[in-house]
C-alpha cells in the first residue's frame, strides 16, 4: 500500500448483517487496513454487536443504516435474496457497494444494479474472494509458466460433508438458496478467470439430501473448443477432499485440501502474521510429468488485496478487484446450469 494512500482520510464503512461471512470475511480486513474505517453495522444480534463494537453506531434495520449513516462505502453481507434490493437503495443514497457472492439471483437485476452505479459514479464490485486462494495463485502461475502444457481438462471440487440439513437461510431459501449459489460462484469464477465465457454448458443440479428443498449437489461441465472445465460440489465428501486436478500436455498437477486463510480468520489470525495465507507444506499439490513427479509450494493466499484495491478504485476510479460485469456472467452460467439440467442437454451459452 502507498504512502499516498496511507495519508488519506479513512473510507467510512458500514456493514450490514452480523453473521459468518460478515465477521469472517469481511470486517476483520476493514478493522485492520488504514485505508477502511468501521462506521457503522445493522443487525438484529443487537448485543452482540454493541458487546464487540461498542463505539460502532447501531442500526436495527438495513434501510435505516443505508438511509442515515455517514458511510461512503456499504457491505452486503445478508441473504441472497435481498441483494438487488438493499444494493439499489445504497447506491441510490450515493454509497459504493460490495455485495457478498452471489452477486443477485437473476440477471436482470444485476444488468439493473450495473447500470445505476454507472448513472451514479459509483463503484459496484462483488466479493469474489477466492481469486485469492493460495492454490488457485498456484495454479493460475503453473498455467502462466507452461508448466502443464496445453490444458485439455480442468476439474475443480468444493465438497464437504454435510449429509443432513440444515435450519438456515442458505439452505432453507426459495430464491438464492442452495450451493449451486453458495459454492457455485467460487469454482465458476475462477474458471472463467483461467479461460473466459465458455461456448456451451452441460449440468447436473440435483437435490440429494432427504428433507433438502434446494440443489445440494451440482456438476458443471463448460465446453471450451480445445478443452472441458468440470466444476463439482457434494455435500457427500467425508474424506480428504479433492481441490483441482488440472491435466495438459505436459502433466498434471493435482490438490488437495482448501485454502488456510478461512481457518486463520476464524481462529483470529492477524493480517500482518508471517503465517498468513501460508499453508503447511504437507497439503502441497503434486506436479505429474511423464516421467517424474514434485511437489509445489503454494503461493501464499491474499484476501486483503480485495479491499486494498477496493480503496483505490474508490478514491481514484480505477478498477474495481471484482468488475460487476464478471460477477453478472457468473450469474448468467448459474443460470443456464439450472436450464441445462432441468432439459437433461446441454446448452450455447449467448456471446
Amino acid at each position: 500500500m502507498s504512502s499516498q494512500i496511507k495519508s488519506l482520510p479513512s473510507i467510512k464503512t458500514a456493514i450490514i448483517g452480523y453473521g459468518y461471512s460478515a465477521k469472517t470475511f469481511h470486517i476483520p480486513f476493514i478493522n485492520a487496513l488504514d485505508e477502511f474505517e468501521v462506521s457503522a453495522i445493522s443487525s438484529s444480534q443487537v448485543e452482540a454487536v454493541k458487546h464487540d463494537w461498542p463505539d460502532v453506531r447501531h442500526y436495527l434495520s438495513a434501510e435505516d443504516l443505508i438511509a442515515n449513516s455517514d458511510a461512503q462505502l456499504v457491505i452486503i453481507t445478508a441473504p441472497n435474496d435481498v441483494h438487488f434490493s438493499l444494493a439499489k437503495l445504497a447506491l441510490a443514497h450515493n454509497k459504493h457497494v460490495v455485495l457478498e457472492k452471489p452477486f443477485v439471483t437473476n440477471i436482470s437485476d444485476g444488468e439493473e444494479l450495473i447500470a445505476l452505479a454507472k448513472e451514479k459514479k459509483l463503484q459496484l464490485s462483488v466479493y469474489h474472494n477466492r481469486r485469492w486462494d493460495g492454490d488457485f495463485l498456484t495454479v493460475k502461475k503453473l498455467i502462466a509458466e507452461n508448466k502443464i502444457g496445453s490444458i485439455k481438462h480442468f476439474e475443480s471440487h468444493f465438497d464437504r460433508f454435510r449429509p443432513t440439513v440444515r435450519q438456515r437461510w442458505r439452505e432453507k431459501a426459495s430464491d438464492g438458496g442452495g450451493i449451486l449459489f453458495d459454492l457455485g460462484p467460487h469454482l465458476i469464477d475462477q474458471a472463467l478467470q483461467l479461460f473466459g465465457m465458455p461456448d456451451a454448458i452441460t449440468a447436473q443440479c440435483k437435490i440429494m439430501r432427504e428433507g433438502s428443498t434446494n440443489i445440494d449437489f451440482f456438476s458443471l461441465t463448460l465446453h471450451y473448443p480445445d478443452k472441458l472445465a468440470v466444476l463439482n460440489a457434494s455435500l457427500f465428501s467425508a474424506g480428504p477432499n479433492m481441490r483441482f486436478n488440472v491435466q495438459g500436455e505436459l502433466g498434471n498437477y493435482v490438490k488437495f485440501g482448501l485454502d488456510p486463510q478461512e481457518e486463520q480468520l476464524k481462529s483470529g489470525c492477524e493480517l500482518d502474521a508471517d503465517n498468513y495465507g501460508a499453508e503447511d507444506p504437507a497439503q502441497y499439490g503434486v506436479l505429474y510429468l511423464a516421467d517424474s513427479s514434485k511437489p509445489v509450494a503454494t503461493e501464499s493466499g491474499n484476501y486483503p488485496h480485495f479491499y486494498l484495491q477496493m480503496a483505490e478504485a474508490i478514491r481514484y476510479g480505477s478498477q474495481t478487484p471484482v468488475a460487476a460485469i464478471d460477477a453478472l456472467a457468473n450469474i448468467r452460467l448459474i443460470e443456464l446450469a439450472m436450464a441445462s439440467s432441468q432439459l437433461g442437454k446441454t446448452l450455447k451459452v449467448p456471446l
